[in-house]
């Protein structure tokens, strides 16, 4: 059979009647029982198939909304000119710019700085919970809740390690109140962002930073008291080796060297146990003149450029480094790749028997003056080093730990005929810019909230000038941006606003508006945040918010009330998704980790999904009356 080949300037209308020529669409005009247009019975198939695929999860959700869109665009149903705007629409662009700004947060040692001070593993289960929720929901109010959970998820394993229990009993309640503290501001989730863009092209004006704090911090507030005293101890305890998985491949002897301007100077290395402690690093000596010290060392004064001899992980490594502002072992080298204003990037190799290394050490070979690169560490199991780590013979099978600049990763692997091990994503803090980098953040977020500056220009400006601060490395700009979740935006919002154009959400609200006749406004408000929030539970949030929100203002419209509320309670049901592993990011973050299953979710979820109704339908009332 020939190919069919079409004409030039055969377009989307052309399709839509030969469609209609063989019977399979509807003449435009045409209306059926339910008084739908061609456009809406298209628009509707499209959602539904949509929603259909994410919940069969054979392909990904981004490739999933962009065919949909594509089909909607080749049917006509979404003007073409429309097509891409919802890839600079301004939800889009924030939901990147947010996530630059938290890995920028990260890089600079900024939530070190508060985990190291609020964390302690002696803390009984309750309590350890409640703290754990705090600082993730705080977090989780002024950058991505994905990434403050990716953030704490190591800290909460490494934590429960140490107490002797199991992940699983933490894991949970660190994911929900991080969704939680998602909810309290407008760059908190994505769901809020994209209410804030539809109020703004629905209503001619945003919600603004705070506007969502009165309702979403009294529900996060009564969210976390559950979670901290009842909802934890509804998780089915399993005997499990969850938590492995986190685990790193291997702990480092390491040397950090006390810089001439340390405030350790003249403290006792004693005095650096707490310290090391919280940051899972155990200090091993000390070397003075090149000679190491050991069993008198912890009471010895330190001086500087003394070296501390340990054994970490690299995160447990770079942590203690930032914490105490020590250098690594080669200071003069690391002052040198600083000063180059190279992105430094971590990585592990291991040596094997034809590398250039094996049976030299790193001084000799001149990795550091031939190839700009620092050995951090070296891990060999179950054998002792004694000399220092320059001057350390490598043996086949040592695993080292090089910093290096981060374009030349790969040559430097190349030209040592080593073996690299999986990425995990090693950054080194730049401690030095911590105050530099939070500062910019909330001079950004104050100057957004007063109306100074419009939010997107403002996240805009704060990722400028952390590239520009060598916070976040030019070369790793790209990297941090979640691209599916770009595309899923950029897909669904022109779909959402065809499914508005075209009637479709007045269509909606109609049936729920006759669903809830003669309910009283906060019954119909309860109706909205359960269907939403079902929705959200088995769908992606962002989805669902596009769908829900047109519906509610048309909701509102219909009864001649306020649109605010109905808002309000999309954005707080659309965020809430705890039954489900698959209704949120960071609950399928912690699956594999907390060992969870897929029934085990709703134990704690559900009872917390109704507090959430049942708390954020009166604060709505009383903050956002109708």
């Amino acid at each position: 059979m020939p190919a069919i080949r079409f004409p030039y300037g055969f377009h989307t209308l052309s399709i839509r009647f030969a469609l209609t020529q063989f019977g399979l669409l509807p003449p435009p005009t045409a209306r059926y029982t339910f008084g739908m247009t061609t456009d809406q019975i298209i628009l509707f198939t499209l959602f539904g198939s949509v929603f259909g695929m994410l919940l069969w999860g054979k392909f990904r959700y981004d490739l999933v909304a962009f065919s949909a869109l594509m089909i909607g665009v080749v049917l006509g149903a979404v003007p073409t000119k429309d097509a891409f705007s919802g890839f600079g629409h301004p939800a889009t662009i924030i939901v990147a710019l947010v996530l630059v700004v938290s890995a920028g947060l990260v890089r600079s040692g900024a939530v070190y700085l508060i985990t190291r001070t609020l964390v302690d593993s002696s803390r009984n289960l309750g309590t350890h919970i409640a703290i754990m929720g705090g600082i993730g929901g705080v977090l989780s109010a002024f950058m991505n809740n994905v990434a403050a959970l990716a953030l704490l998820m190591p800290v909460d394993v490494q934590t429960a390690r140490k107490a002797g229990r199991k992940p699983s009993l933490s894991l949970m309640p660190l994911s929900f109140a991080t969704i939680l503290g998602g909810m309290v501001t407008l760059i908190g989730t994505p769901p809020n962002i994209i209410i804030a863009a539809i109020r703004e092209e629905s209503l001619g004006e945003p919600f603004k930073m705070f506007d969502f704090a009165p309702v979403g911090a009294v529900t996060a507030i009564a969210g976390l008291l559950f979670v901290a005293l009842v909802g934890w101890r509804l998780i089915p305890q399993k005997d499990t080796d969850a938590g492995k998985s986190l685990e790193v491949f291997a702990d480092y002897l390491a040397e950090l060297t006390v810089p001439a301007d340390s405030k350790q100077i003249g403290k006792r290395v004693q005095e650096l146990y707490e310290a090391a402690d919280k940051a899972d690093v155990a200090i091993l000596g000390l070397i003075r003149d090149g000679k190491r010290r050991y069993g008198t060392a912890h009471n010895t004064p330190l001086r500087a450029q003394d070296i501390l001899v340990i054994e970490a992980s690299p995160d447990a490594l770079d942590e203690f480094r930032a914490a105490l502002k020590l250098n690594f072992a080669d200071d003069k080298r690391e002052e040198h790749l600083k000063a180059a204003g190279e992105g430094l990037v971590a990585i592990e190799v291991v040596v094997t028997e034809g590398s250039r290394i094996n049976g030299k050490t790193a001084q000799t070979i001149g990795l550091s003056w031939r190839q700009s690169t620092v050995l951090m560490g070296i891990s060999r199991k179950g054998k002792t080093i004694r000399t220092q780590m320059r001057k350390t013979v490598i043996q086949t099978g040592d695993i080292l730990l090089l910093l290096t600049p981060e374009k030349a990763a790969n040559d430097v692997i190349d030209w040592l005929g080593c073996l690299p091990l999986a990425d995990r994503g090693l950054a080194v803090t730049a401690d030095s810019k911590v105050w530099l980098a939070i500062g910019l953040f909330g001079g950004a977020v104050a100057a957004a909230s007063l109306g100074f500056v419009y939010l997107p220009v403002a996240l805009g400006l704060v990722v400028v000038a952390y590239v520009l601060a060598k916070i976040v490395p030019l070369s790793e700009l790209y990297h941090h941006i979640e691209w599916p979740v770009v595309v899923l935006l950029g897909s669904m919002i022109p779909l959402g606003a065809a499914l508005e154009t075209s009637g479709g959400t007045e269509l909606i609200a109609g049936w729920l508006v006759s669903l809830t006749n003669g309910m009283a406004p906060w019954m119909i408000l309860t109706v909205l945040m359960v269907v939403t929030m079902t929705l959200s539970d088995v769908l992606n949030n962002t989805a669902t918010t596009i769908v829900a929100a047109p519906v509610g203002i048309q909701m509102a419209q219909t009864l001649n009330v306020s649109p605010d509320p109905f808002l309000m309670a999309v954005a707080v049901a659309a965020s809430c998704a705890f039954l489900t592993p698959i209704g949120h990011k960071n609950n399928t973050l912690i699956l594999g980790p907390g060992g969870y299953s897929f029934g085990d979710y709703w134990r704690m979820g559900l009872p917390l999904e109704i507090i959430v109704v049942a708390v954020s339908i009166p604060a709505i009332l009383v903050f956002w009356p109708l």
